[in-house]
């Protein structure tokens, strides 16, 4: 199947204009051109425009998001990952951290994707991305700069975790994963997300700064297998209904990140320690 342009711009949204804007500057063309010079798009092409309109709806800057259309998501697992060794990670760590001071986005995003294709969510996040991202937060914390080269890190992560396959099925979902009321890290919920994807398990992510009334509803509403809050301050994780969650939905309750430390949880309520735990919390409960 080919498509003219006009087709191509109908079915991602986008005005003809842009099309032809994103082939001059950043070569986003169609692969086919006629004897008469007319420009079509194949299947291949489409995806890849697809994926550009994604990027800069998420605020990626045009250059850098035609870089990172052109790379293929990560592909799905085909057999035993090996864990990243210390050695290799250390030197993983000092490629993408290299890469984030330059501001190099489709550098790290490619480092991270390489990454969870060759080792897998759970070896590449605690071994690499982890250090790498509480090194560039200490920067800031320290310095009061760095905020860009932070924020641009996280994002190539994110992109990076977003390319593995969601698993398919109808039904409740396996987990639903929410940030505490106000809470604003919830990159770890995409990376519990993005295992249990390989896991073959089907989750769903409420994001940032969910009010505790929407957490609940939400729950009540899809009625997930395994709900889990996570939170990095004490004060956010007070925030949490625990026991209204349980009693609205039946699902298991799990906790997680550093706020939860010496707050009192119901007997019911789960707390791992890791992502591995947090993964191996769903699979139990799921299967």
């Amino acid at each position: 199947m080919t498509y003219t342009p006009r087709a191509v711009a109908g079915m991602l949204g986008v005005a003809p204009t842009t099309l032809r804007t994103w082939d001059q500057r950043y070569g986003l063309g169609p692969s086919i051109r006629t004897d008469g010079g007319h420009r079509r798009y194949e299947d291949a092409d489409v995806e890849v425009l697809r994926r550009m309109v994604v990027l800069t709806a998420q605020g990626v800057a045009a250059a850098a998001a035609a870089v990172l259309a052109r790379q293929k998501p990560v592909a799905a697992p085909t057999g035993p990952r090996t864990p990243i060794g210390s050695a290799e990670a250390l030197v993983a760590q000092h490629s993408f951290l290299t890469a984030a001071k330059r501001l190099d986005e489709p550098a790290m995003s490619g480092l991270a994707s390489g990454l969870l294709s060759d080792h897998g969510v759970v070896s590449a996040w605690e071994a690499v991305f982890v250090p790498a991202l509480v090194e560039l937060g200490d920067l800031v914390v320290t310095s009061g700069q760095g905020v860009e080269i932070e924020h641009l890190a996280s994002g190539s992560v994110l992109h990076a975790l977003r390319g593995i396959p969601r698993a398919g099925g109808t039904g409740a979902l396996s987990a639903l994963l929410s940030c505490a009321p106000d809470e604003q890290h919830w990159l770890p919920l995409e990376a519990l997300g993005a295992a249990l994807s390989e896991e073959g398990c089907t989750w769903g992510n409420l994001g940032a700064r969910v009010p505790a009334e929407a957490l609940c509803d939400a729950v009540e509403r899809l009625r997930p297998t395994v709900v889990l809050v996570w939170a990095h301050s004490t004060d956010l994780a007070l925030r949490v209904p625990l026991e209204v969650l349980g009693t609205r939905s039946g699902a298991l309750i799990a906790v997680a990140g550093a706020g939860w430390e010496g707050v009192p949880l119901p007997p019911s309520v789960r707390r791992p320690k890791s992502l591995t735990e947090a993964i191996a919390i769903v699979l139990n409960r799921v299967r």
